[in-house]
């Protein structure tokens, strides 16, 4: 009787302690946007266009994609956090992109060889853009307020923003729910 009452205790103050634990860890999550997304333009705000080349160096414009569900991936390959979210991001790009869903990976890099080994170590099969200079120098950084990378901004067929994060697990939540 009394190690079915000291299994039962254990038991309670586990379940205790996983749900507080689940609670600081979706604080964690919104305190990741509460921290480093606080710049970016918010959702129904209208995406500035913009004219960047290719990593192979093609001229591309925004407005070609109007109509069309657009995920900007802000990154760079020297960024650590973004290496770390670049499999995730590679998954859903595998899983979502469409016809009506294109990915465009909005790089920070100033080197060009770097950036390639990047994509290539991480299979990135999605269009990749950059500006070739220094982060805070972009004109994207300034135009989408991206003060943090990696940065993820959603925009609608109509043009405008419908997610604007730091948190890769917002935009699967977005893509599921679009899908249905």
């Amino acid at each position: 009787m009394k190690i079915r009452k000291m299994y039962v205790s254990l038991m309670v103050a586990l379940m205790a302690s996983v749900a507080v634990i689940d609670v600081k860890a979706q604080a964690a999550e919104e305190d990741l946007d509460a921290k480093y997304a606080t710049e970016l333009l918010q959702p129904g705000t209208v995406a500035p266009d913009f004219k960047m080349n290719t990593i192979d160096g093609k001229p591309f414009q925004l407005s070609e994609l109007k109509g069309k569900t657009v995920v900007l991936d802000f990154w760079a390959s020297w960024c650590p956090d973004c290496r770390k979210d670049a499999p995730a991001v590679v998954k859903l790009y595998n899983a979502y992109h469409s016809d009506d869903v294109v990915f465009v990976g909005v790089s920070m890099d100033t080197n060009v060889d770097a950036w390639r080994k990047v994509v290539k170590q991480f299979g990135i099969e999605y269009l990749q853009v950059s500006e070739l200079k220094k982060f805070h120098d972009t004109d994207i950084s300034k135009a989408y307020g991206v003060k943090w990378i990696p940065s993820i901004v959603v925009i609608n067929p109509e043009g405008k923003i419908d997610l604007a994060t730091v948190v890769v697990d917002k935009l699967e939540k977005y893509l599921s729910q679009k899908k249905k």
